[in-house]
């Protein structure tokens, strides 16, 4: 028999159980949709960028040369995400529409998907037509590392590992987190996500002030990442790879990268598409780093990072229905909240 869902908020049969996990999964999954329909707003219409803002201002007020400093500021900066994902979470108590709505626009919010599926493509039809002038242009839509000189294989690593590690940062965690702890916990991700994208750097101004933003950041990926990395392995037979040859690959070499969560993202890409990764980096300002290799095979070519690119949707899209479903059971595990009545008039009772 069909369930009825009271404008209460209750499911019928079921007193006390919500709509919460419907609407949370429900909204994940309408989010996910916009991602890859919708094109982003301008960059100066776009809430993660009016963050970025708020962020650059505070950090020229409260830089300090210190790790205290930098956690406070990390907990300032990402206050007012922490208080609208408050905000639209309690809208969304309203009912189940409302919180399709709250939840489904947050998430189109926060997700990059397919902005970032669609920046692997032109770097894709640059480097099968020999654009390198144009790919290089391209590069910084991507990734930090300066472009000049680079040839097509290292273009194409660049933007492979790119899309990889930002799968799991702009996708997979978001939803996972919209999941587990609904619009709060998604901004917040987000939040520190941005952060340490700004001052989670090792250089000499960022090395304590930004430390404590780097480490949150790698903790709310740490399981993310390896959701990625699985959810790639499954998949790589969608890009003609061979799922055990990924998997062998992603644990065999995801140490070997210096994030504790990006060899995850990283080694998974190079087992699907049967490519390797890592190597020699060079970042502004002259800095060097030297990676090591993920995967086997030979450098990435533009055919690569078409995959690639194909892999940034068929993940993230396997990710949102893992989040809408997980979102949905753990409304219908929950028990039911029952309601005292009458405790007040139980003082004559034997």
């Amino acid at each position: 028999m069909r369930q009825r869902i009271h404008p209460s908020g209750h499911v019928a049969g079921h007193p006390g159980r919500t709509t919460e996990g419907l609407g949370r999964g429900l909204g994940l999954v309408a989010g996910l949709l916009a991602d890859r329909v919708l094109l982003d707003p301008p960059n100066a219409a776009h809430p993660v960028a009016w963050f970025g803002r708020w962020a650059g201002w505070l950090e020229q007020r409260m830089w300090a040369d210190t790790a205290p400093r930098g956690a406070a500021y990390c907990l300032i900066a990402g206050a007012p995400a922490a208080a609208a994902g408050l905000l639209l979470e309690a809208a969304g108590r309203r009912g189940l529409v409302a919180r399709i709505v709250t939840t489904g626009a947050a998430t189109w919010v926060v997700l990059g998907a397919g902005s970032l599926a669609r920046e692997g493509l032109t770097m894709a039809d640059q480097l099968v037509y020999g654009d390198l002038d144009g790919a290089r242009e391209q590069l910084p839509h991507l990734c930090g590392r300066l472009a000049a000189g680079l040839d097509e294989p290292e273009l194409a690593r660049a933007t492979v590992e790119s899309m990889a590690e930002n799968t799991a940062d702009s996708a997979v965690a978001s939803l996972f987190w919209g999941a587990v702890g609904g619009v709060p916990a998604m901004l917040v991700h987000r939040a520190v996500n941005t952060l340490d994208a700004m001052v989670g750097h090792h250089n000499e101004r960022y090395e304590h002030f930004g430390a404590f933003s780097a480490r949150l950041d790698d903790a709310l990926d740490l399981v993310p990442a390896r959701v990625t990395g699985a959810l790639a392995c499954a998949l790589a037979p969608a890009v003609g790879g061979s799922a055990p040859r990924a998997a062998r690959i992603m644990v065999r070499d995801a140490t070997n990268h210096p994030s504790p969560n990006g060899g995850w993202c990283e080694a998974a890409w190079a087992g699907a598409l049967g490519v390797q990764l890592g190597g020699r980096n060079v970042y502004p300002g002259g800095r060097v780093e030297h990676r090591g290799l993920l995967g086997e095979g030979p450098r990435p070519d533009g055919a690569a990072v078409r995959a690639a690119s194909r892999l940034v949707l068929l993940v993230s899209g396997a990710a949102g229905a893992l989040a809408g479903l997980g979102a949905l059971a753990a409304c219908r595990a929950r028990p039911p909240r029952t309601r005292r009545r009458g405790a007040r008039h139980r003082k004559g009772q034997p």
